[in-house]
């Protein structure tokens, strides 16, 4: 659940307390900084089915216009899902993105952070889906909503757990 904070800033409700996360944020986050070293986001949450993420927008993340570009985006809400992925199901390094849609729903401005609010909708044995809100930095309304899912590796496999 997310809820409107100070000047529009969206706060991610703590979900933490209906179940221990299968794992920790501070796991996640030492994963994620080695998978992906040059990576410029922030884990802001990670709990079971969801999860809160920051990014800084840079002079490379921008396009013609002074808005943010699509990739920079897309990359963020793919990061969002992975990371509720390992919040919920544990590290899971060859679960892979299976399908990622992305409506674009206003300009973002290129002076401020992105936040990315991820809910995971349904985790199965071999697909999880969910979806990502991202917002600008103090903005009521989001920049971009995307769905997406992931086809984890089957458990007792050589890539999956069990």
């Amino acid at each position: 659940m997310t809820r409107r904070g100070v000047r529009g800033e969206l706060l991610h409700q703590k979900v933490c307390n209906a179940g221990m996360s299968a794992a920790p944020q501070d796991e996640i986050e030492r994963f994620m900084a080695q998978a992906f070293p040059n990576s410029r986001f922030r884990i802001v949450d990670a709990c079971p089915m969801s999860a809160t993420m920051r990014r800084p927008v840079t002079q490379d993340d921008t396009r013609p216009g002074g808005t943010v570009s699509g990739p920079t985006l897309m990359g963020l809400a793919d990061a969002a899902l992975y990371v509720a992925i390992h919040a919920t199901v544990g590290i899971t390094p060859h679960a892979v993105t299976s399908n990622l849609n992305i409506n674009f729903l206003r300009r973002p401005p290129a002076d401020r952070d992105l936040l990315a609010v991820c809910k995971l909708l349904r985790v199965g044995r071999t697909l999880a889906v969910g979806e990502v809100s991202i917002f600008s930095e103090g903005e009521d309304e989001p920049v971009a909503h995307v769905v997406g899912s992931y086809a984890l590796p089957r458990p007792g496999t050589a890539t999956g757990k069990g």
